[in-house]
């Protein structure tokens, strides 16, 4: 494979992930500002690995961008993991409060 190719094949690359991670930006973003959205457990822990494995291989690749994307996402879905996290000790205070009744 000559160069030229290989900076080609490198820059789409980059573009798709760009375009990957700012979707997943994209909902992510959207589920914080949708307060009443508290995301469940697994969703919050496959997201957060997904994420994570995206900066790692986007660093390796040599990616900036869609590294900081992916970067931002972790941001999001750590906003969202507090809220579950919130949201699940709340629940468990009700259902104890009202078991003691």
């Amino acid at each position: 494979m000559s160069l030229r190719v290989f900076r080609q094949t490198a820059t789409v690359v980059s573009i798709l992930l760009s375009v990957t991670f700012a979707c997943g930006v994209l909902i992510a973003v959207a589920h914080v500002l949708n307060r009443p959205f508290v995301a469940p457990v697994y969703d919050v822990v496959a997201n957060l690995t997904a994420f994570a494995c995206a900066v790692a291989a986007s660093v390796l690749l040599d990616h900036p961008i869609p590294a900081v994307l992916s970067g931002v996402a972790i941001v999001c879905w750590l906003v969202l993991a507090r809220r579950t996290v919130i949201d699940r000790r709340e629940r468990r205070a009700a259902v104890s409060t009202r078991d003691s009744e």
